[in-house]
């Protein structure tokens, strides 16, 4: 394996990207690659993994730009998974979110808690959502 590559370039295609949340069990709602390029996109910020070519992790922020920043959808491909590379991803974001004196916020599984915590980030709310129809 080469030296991974974090970029704000997007990929190509978003093919690599729909790989990654298929093999994660992330593609319940049935995303295509039209809808996973146009989400990394219109996000505030988004860094892409790379191992040459190859995309095998992303992380994206959603924000207003000016309070409140979102971390979402922070994946790493699992033949990559405990090589740092989520650990990196994350710094990418929490920097970009410090540079522009917005406050990083994000939800994850009980079971990731102490992973975040360890990133700096506390428990602080209860999150709720909405099921829509889709």
């Amino acid at each position: 394996m080469e030296k991974i590559v974090y970029t704000i370039q997007p990929p190509d295609n978003f093919k690599g990207l729909l790989k990654i949340y298929e093999s994660l069990g992330w593609n319940s709602l049935k995303l295509t690659i039209n809808d996973l390029e146009k989400m990394c996109k219109q996000s505030w910020y988004a860094v892409y993994a790379f191992d040459e070519e190859q995309l095998v992790g992303m992380g994206r922020v959603i924000s207003d730009g000016v309070i409140t920043a979102i971390i979402c959808g922070v994946c790493v491909m699992p033949g990559y998974q405990s090589m740092g590379i989520g650990k990196e991803l994350m710094n990418h974001m929490i920097s970009h979110c410090e540079q522009n004196k917005v406050i990083p916020q994000l939800m994850c599984v009980e079971n990731l808690e102490r992973y975040y915590e360890n990133l700096g980030f506390e428990r602080f709310a209860i999150g709720m959502k909405k099921n829509i129809i889709r």
